[in-house]
């Protein structure tokens, strides 16, 4: 009897092309299983949880009444969701400190000097706030790690609460 007969058939009984879709899945299933990766996610550092500081700035939130985001959590001693590039930090965070930022212009003077002067204009629903958000936090060889992901100056913040979601950009990190 021929190993191949006429027809691609291995000793009469398999088809080649069949054999070697099973051999493939084997490996692959093999691979997965028995020698898994060695580089591990975020998720896997094994240190002990320290406590971070954040600070951010928000600019230009347009909001009718502060204090309506107050009544609701966003104040000191608050708790607050954080997304951080799409992914939820897993749990509420604590707010430590939120701190309404004065609207001013820069304006010329005769001069030639510039003065930063208070904004005049009475319908501006546009409100600067400086929040301090404080956490455990993994302490990786990069950095601090919140949840799973890497807290950085310049990074941006998505906070989430009853009645709010907006952004905000991380200006400082204390641990």
């Amino acid at each position: 009897m021929a190993i191949l007969d006429s027809k691609g058939r291995l000793f009469g009984k398999f088809n080649i092309l069949d054999a070697g879709a099973i051999f493939v899945i084997l490996l692959v299933v093999l691979g997965i299983f028995f020698f898994p990766s060695g580089t591990g996610s975020l998720a896997q550092i094994n240190t002990k949880p320290v406590p971070i500081e954040v600070d951010l700035v928000v600019r230009g939130l347009n909001v009718r009444d502060i204090q309506q985001l107050a009544k609701y959590g966003l104040k000191e001693g608050g708790k607050t969701k954080v997304i951080i590039r799409q992914q939820p930090y897993g749990g509420d965070i604590t707010i430590k400190s939120v701190q309404e930022l004065p609207r001013t212009l820069t304006i010329p003077q005769p001069d030639g000097s510039v003065k930063e002067l208070p904004d005049p204009r009475k319908n501006n629903f546009s409100t600067d706030m400086l929040l301090t958000l404080q956490g455990q936090a993994q302490l990786a060889e990069t950095g601090p790690v919140l949840g799973t992901n890497k807290v950085k100056i310049g990074m941006t913040f998505e906070l989430e609460g009853y009645n709010y979601n907006f952004n905000a950009s991380v200006i400082d990190v204390r641990i």
